[in-house]
């Protein structure tokens, strides 16, 4: 493993931090007398437990800055008053709780009086769709990670975020980007739910403190140990329970498909309450539903081209044995340390890795199962994070992490591995199977990103919030792609000797590079915050330097050619740094004491994918057209223009209605225009010029009285755009298809997405269940040729395939062992009436599991093991059976 930190960028990080997004909220409010309503001055008002606090100004006005996440208890406290026990008071990441107290005066002393929170104290500042997703809250749900309850927001279909692509969202941990910057999507490093605190996710605008995302942003705040001990271990076995054995074969056979779960959890003190720890890991290995046949070794020659089956040749040697196809082993460890050693002043030292091993179902393998290519992730992230309160008004938090994530796809790591075997047994002709072979795309990429984050925040007055902050990220990127060739290829000896070999990145062959951009920005920004009324205003800058060149002439960007006149001869020119400006407003206005109003517009750029801006390192043009694709280090950033009006209204004590009506207009969206060479080769170049725009409804209702909780969230949304993928125009170019010359339907655009969560909590024991609806994504309808209307040039994406929904269920009970310890039992019913949900359809029918089978297409079906059906057959078209999982832990 290459994995070091900088011993001397984290030294230089501590010794920086005296000098030197947030994780952190606030609770502000007004102290009044209750018969007369005048403000009341020099009131104590403090978190009960936690030794922080403020006292009244000479208008009743108090603010508490620098608040972890979480739900507190207000007290207010003033002689000749009676004290106020202000209850349930939620403080979430970036947000203010506001409170009116209402003090009652009394001549005895001791007495006291206790109120809940109310809803509007949450939501007052809310200038934009923000969901705040608490640990408690996460723990009812029948969910088992992070990305799941993503899904389950209003506004997020399938990863994408108020239909944009799904690189358009930036992740978090403690405010610190752990991004995955290459591919676009997704983060370096991910935290079991376990280990969140609070979880924000933002679908709407943001404040100039986000930045380098268009659609969305996930923040996830870790939890903290305290000065008591808590710990869990668990052990969980989940099989599939389904009636559907003929379409998941081995699907009835439990010792195949088994998954199994351990959870491990600890946190407490190591001195007292200045030095705790929380430490939090999980190991799981998932066998899936998903099994192939091993029929055929990767050695195995068969040949089935003779229309005589006496000269058909079939080595078979496999075991016969079910082989589960989509696997996935993932290994995750969390730990924590937090320093409280002076009152206001506070660090924390993190450490994350995950270890994964991915295996997906391939149909193609099905009869082949150890030729197909794996995934495997090594990633770590190391961080440090203060935070240093220098007055009751003024704090800033440093943050610096180092993260490093190793991920590569092939059959084996070594590329030179004496298992590659010939290419001639590669073959699939006659059953429409491999029948031996083995993928020979071998690619891996490490990733070091070192990032530095500081912000400031200062309570100018009670009614101006300034806050600035700096972001910083250095990227050191190492991309390998080779595809294996034979030692012996142009040689008489090709077909009878074999040797792997790699070739370098002057061939076609490889693509190698190794880059360093670098990226900065600042924002500063004021939330000013008035009696009924609440405004963001703020403006960011962002710069990149892509740290690279770029060739002089694109008709010959490699010199493949060679000619007299220098101009038609490349040179290295270094690429341009891009920078924007992005301004952001938000407003909030409340309605009563029962409804906010809410508008807000900002303009958000991202930089693309770093493979557009890298890809085809060697600027090398392959022979045939619309076979290459080059990277551009001069493409800008995308852009997105967005708008929000929402309301949200308390319908009753408990129950609140939230309504959102969204567009997005998205400018200079990655694209590929097509280039010709000095001697006619068409290839593709990545540049800004696709277009999309985004329009929407969402609905959100809560509703928690206990023991019941009811969540519903409902998205209508309409995306349209002229291409689905950075590629498409250029495919469609290379395939002689007719461009796309209109908005059409993105192959996201799902009508309508709703799901709903039930949950009931009593004594020992609770049970949640969430179903979820979604309408249909579209699909690309193509005819039979046959047919008049294959005649006409049909747009991609011109119908919709079926509606999905499923029910997923969890229950759990816990007994009392002792006065210290707990054992918990949990229930976790995945399709809990096994529908089989289409995913994937074919073009011709619309439906999964389908194909219009013409008389040409079983005479050209040779095999001595399989009917054409078994092509179509593919069980990855539908969704995942029931399933069940049973868990058992102790908790302390």
């Amino acid at each position: 493993m290459k994995y070091r930190i900088s011993f001397f960028s984290l030294l230089l990080a501590l010794v920086l931090v005296p000098l030197a997004g947030q994780t952190t909220g606030k609770i502000a409010g007004t102290v009044v007398d209750k018969d007369t309503q005048e403000p009341l001055p020099g009131v104590n008002v403090f978190l009960e437990g936690m030794g922080i606090g403020a006292a009244t100004d000479e208008n009743g006005s108090f603010f508490i800055l620098n608040v972890a996440p979480g739900t507190y208890t207000v007290i207010a406290q003033m002689i000749g008053y009676t004290e106020l026990r202000m209850e349930g008071i939620k403080v979430s990441v970036n947000r203010t709780a506001y409170l009116k107290a209402e003090l009652e005066p009394t001549v005895l002393e001791g007495q006291e009086v206790v109120v809940t929170a109310s809803a509007i104290s949450q939501k007052k500042d809310q200038t934009g769709t923000t969901k705040n997703i608490s640990a408690d809250q996460m723990d009812v749900l029948p969910v088992e990670n992070i990305g799941e309850i993503i899904q389950m927001q209003a506004g997020v279909v399938e990863g994408h975020f108020r239909g944009g692509r799904n690189t358009e969202v930036s992740y978090m941990i403690d405010g610190l980007v752990v991004d995955e910057v290459v591919g676009g999507t997704g983060s370096t490093v991910d935290l079991e739910a376990d280990a969140v605190q609070d979880l924000e996710v933002i679908t709407g605008t943001f404040n100039a403190e986000y930045g380098r995302a268009m659609s969305g942003i996930v923040n996830q705040v870790t939890k903290s140990g305290s000065r008591e001990f808590h710990g869990s271990v668990s052990g969980a076995v989940e099989n599939y329970f389904t009636p559907h054995k003929d379409i998941f074969i081995g699907i009835d056979q439990p010792d195949i498909n088994r998954n199994t779960d351990v959870k491990f959890q600890l946190s407490g003190p190591v001195w007292g309450d200045k030095i705790t720890f929380f430490i939090n890991s999980r190991l799981q290995d998932n066998q899936g539903h998903l099994n192939g046949i091993e029929r055929f070794l990767v050695d195995d020659y068969s040949d089935f081209t003779s229309p005589d089956s006496l000269d058909w040749i079939s080595e078979h040697n496999g075991s016969g044995n079910l082989v589960p196809m989509n696997v996935t082993q993932n290994q995750s460890l969390m730990g924590k340390l937090s320093f409280n050693l002076w009152k206001h002043f506070r660090w924390n030292l993190l450490y994350t890795r995950n270890n994964d091993i991915w295996r997906w179902y391939d149909h193609f393998y099905k009869y082949n199962p150890n030729g197909r290519p794996h995934s495997v992730r090594d990633a770590h992230m190391l961080a440090v994070q203060v935070n240093h309160m220098l007055s009751n008004a003024l704090f800033y938090e440093f943050k610096f992490s180092q993260t490093y994530n190793y991920g590569g796809t092939y059959v084996y790591k070594d590329p030179m591995d004496a298992r590659y075997v010939h290419d001639k047994y590669f073959n699939s002709y006659g059953p429409g199977f491999l029948t031996g072979g083995q993928s020979k795309d071998h690619s891996y990429r490490e990733t070091r990103d070192a990032t530095v984050k500081f912000d400031l925040n200062w309570q100018a007055n009670p009614r101006h919030s300034l806050k600035a902050g700096y972001l910083g990220i250095h990227h050191d990127i190492t991309n390998t792609w080779h595809q294996i060739r034979n030692k012996y290829y142009g040689t008489s000896n090709e077909f009878d000797l074999y040797e792997p070999i790699i070739l370098p990145d002057s061939t076609i062959y490889a693509d190698i590079y190794h880059v360093k951009p670098v990226e900065q920005s600042a924002y500063i920004q004021d939330k000013m915050e008035f009696d009924d009324m609440v405004i963001n205003l703020g403006l960011r800058y962002d710069y990149f330097d892509p740290a690279a060149t770029y060739p002089s002439q694109r008709r010959n960007p490699g010199n493949q050619q060679i000619f007299d006149n220098p101009d038609s001869m490349s040179h290295p020119v270094p690429a341009d740094p891009k920078f924007q400006w992005s301004p952001r407003f938000g407003l909030a206005y409340q309605l009563g004491n029962a409804a906010v109003l809410h508008f807000s517009y900002g303009h958000f750029f991202q930089m693309p994918p770093f493979y557009a801006l890298y890809q085809n390192h060697s600027l090398r043009v392959g022979p045939d057209d619309y076979s290459t694709v080059m990277g551009n280090p001069q493409v800008k950033a995308e852009k997105t223009v967005s708008y929000e009006i929402g309301l949200w209204q308390e319908l009753s004590r408990g129950m609140g209605l939230e309504v959102s009506l969204f567009y997005r207009d998205i400018y200079d969206l990655l694209s590929t225009k097509i280039i010709s060479t000095f001697n006619q080769i068409e290839y593709g170049l990545y540049t800004n010029k696709d277009y999309g725009n985004v329009r929407g409804l969402e609905v959100k209702y809560d509703f928690t009285r206990r023991p019941l909780a009811i969540f519903v969230n409902y998205t209508l949304q309409y995306t349209r755009g002229n291409a689905d993928y950075p590629r498409e125009a250029f495919d469609r170019e290379g395939s002689q298809t007719d461009p796309v010359n209109r908005l059409i339907p993105l192959n996201w655009d799902q009508r309508n997405t709703f799901n709903a969560t039930v949950s009931y909590e009593r004594g020992r024991g609770g049970v949640s269940i969430t179903g979820y609806y979604n309408s249909g994504m579209p699909y690309t309808y193509t005819p039979l040729g046959e047919r008049l209307i294959s005649r006409i040039n049909l747009y991609p994406n011109n119908d919709y395939r079926p509606t999905r929904y499923t029910v997923d269920m969890t229950a759990h009970y816990a007994l009392t062992l002792g006065s210290h310890f707990r054992l918990k039992f949990e229930l976790l019913v995945r399709n809990l009436f096994d529908r089989l949900n289409e995913i994937n359809v074919n073009g011709q029918t619309g439906r999964a599991y389908t194909a219009i089978i013409q008389d040409t297409d079983l005479a050209g079906h040779r095999s001595n093991f399989n009917t054409y059906e078994d092509r179509i057959h593919d069980p990855s078209a539908y969704s995942a059976p029931r399933s069940i999982k049973l868990s058992v832990g102790v908790e302390f």
